[in-house]
C-alpha cells in the first residue's frame, strides 16, 4: 500500500535562525509602536501562525477582529523576506538526501503538515530551495488549531493523489509534542525527530511510533515508513 508523509517545517526540515519570530517583532513594531526587543512573550514551539498571531494581539491589548488579523498577518509576511537573508538559516542533517529518495519512490508520497501560513511556509522553502519536493499541504490557514490539520492534508491528498489514505499508512514527522498530539489526533503513525528544542527523552515520553535523534539515515527512515 502507499504511504503518505506530512512534513513540519521548523526545526523538523530546516532551521530558520528565527526569521519568523523577528519578523513578527518588527510587524508589532511598525503596526503598534511595540519594540518587544530580541524575543517574543510567548511560546511558538509546535504552534500555528494564527494562534500565536491571536495571542500576540491580545498580549499587545490590540482587539481581535478578522481584519486586525489579517493586517498583522500581512505585515509578518512582508517582513520576512528582510529577516531570511540576516540570520544562518539551513537544511537540516540528511533531510535533502530523505527528501530526494522519498521523491524517488513509487510507492511513498510527501506534502506538509505545518503551523505557518501557506506564504509563509513558501517563503521559507523557497528560500532553502525545499518548496518544489512538495505539492499539497496544510497550513494556518486552514485553522488556528494544529490538531484540525490533519483532516485538510488528507482531504488534499485524495484530491491531488487519488488515493484515500488510511491512518496507518500516514506518517507525521516533526520535532515538538504538537506534531505528535496532531498525528495521534487522526490515528496517524508519528514520527518524532529531536533536532528542534525537545530532546529524544521528552518526546519519547509521549509514545509516537518512531523517534529520532535526527534523520541523516535515510535508510532507517524509509524503512520506517515502508514497512
Amino acid at each position: 500500500m502507499d504511504s503518505l508523509i506530512l512534513w513540519d517545517i521548523d526545526g523538523t526540515l530546516v532551521y530558520m535562525d528565527r526569521a519568523g519570530e523577528r519578523a513578527l517583532l518588527l510587524a508589532i513594531k511598525d503596526l503598534y509602536g511595540r519594540d518587544l526587543g530580541a524575543e517574543l512573550p510567548v511560546d511558538l514551539r509546535g504552534r500555528t501562525d494564527t494562534s500565536i498571531a491571536r495571542d500576540l494581539l491580545a498580549f499587545l491589548e490590540v482587539p481581535h477582529s478578522f481584519e486586525e488579523e489579517s493586517r498583522f498577518r500581512r505585515a509578518y509576511l512582508e517582513h520576512m523576506p528582510l529577516t531570511l537573508p540576516t540570520g544562518k538559516a539551513r537544511i537540516l542533517a540528511g533531510i535533502r538526501e530523505a527528501l530526494d529518495a522519498i521523491h524517488a519512490h513509487p510507492k511513498i508520497h510527501q506534502a506538509l503538515l505545518t503551523g505557518n501560513l501557506k506564504e509563509g511556509a513558501k517563503l521559507k522553502l523557497e528560500y532553502l530551495g525545499l518548496w518544489d519536493y512538495f505539492e499539497f499541504g496544510a497550513f494556518a490557514n486552514d485553522s488556528h488549531l494544529r490538531d484540525e490539520l490533519g483532516p485538510f492534508a488528507l482531504r488534499r491528498a485524495k484530491e491531488k493523489l487519488g488515493i484515500d489514505f488510511p491512518p496507518e499508512r500516514v506518517f507525521i514527522i516533526g520535532d515538538t509534542p504538537h506534531d505528535i498530539a496532531c498525528g495521534k489526533a487522526i490515528g496517524a503513525k508519528t514520527i518524532a525527530v529531536a533536532t528542534g528544542s525537545f530532546t529524544v527523552e521528552q518526546l519519547a515520553a509521549l509514545h509516537p511510533t518512531h523517534v529520532f535523534k535526527d534523520l541523516s539515515d535515510t535508510r532507517a527512515l524509509l524503512s520506517a515508513v515502508a514497512a
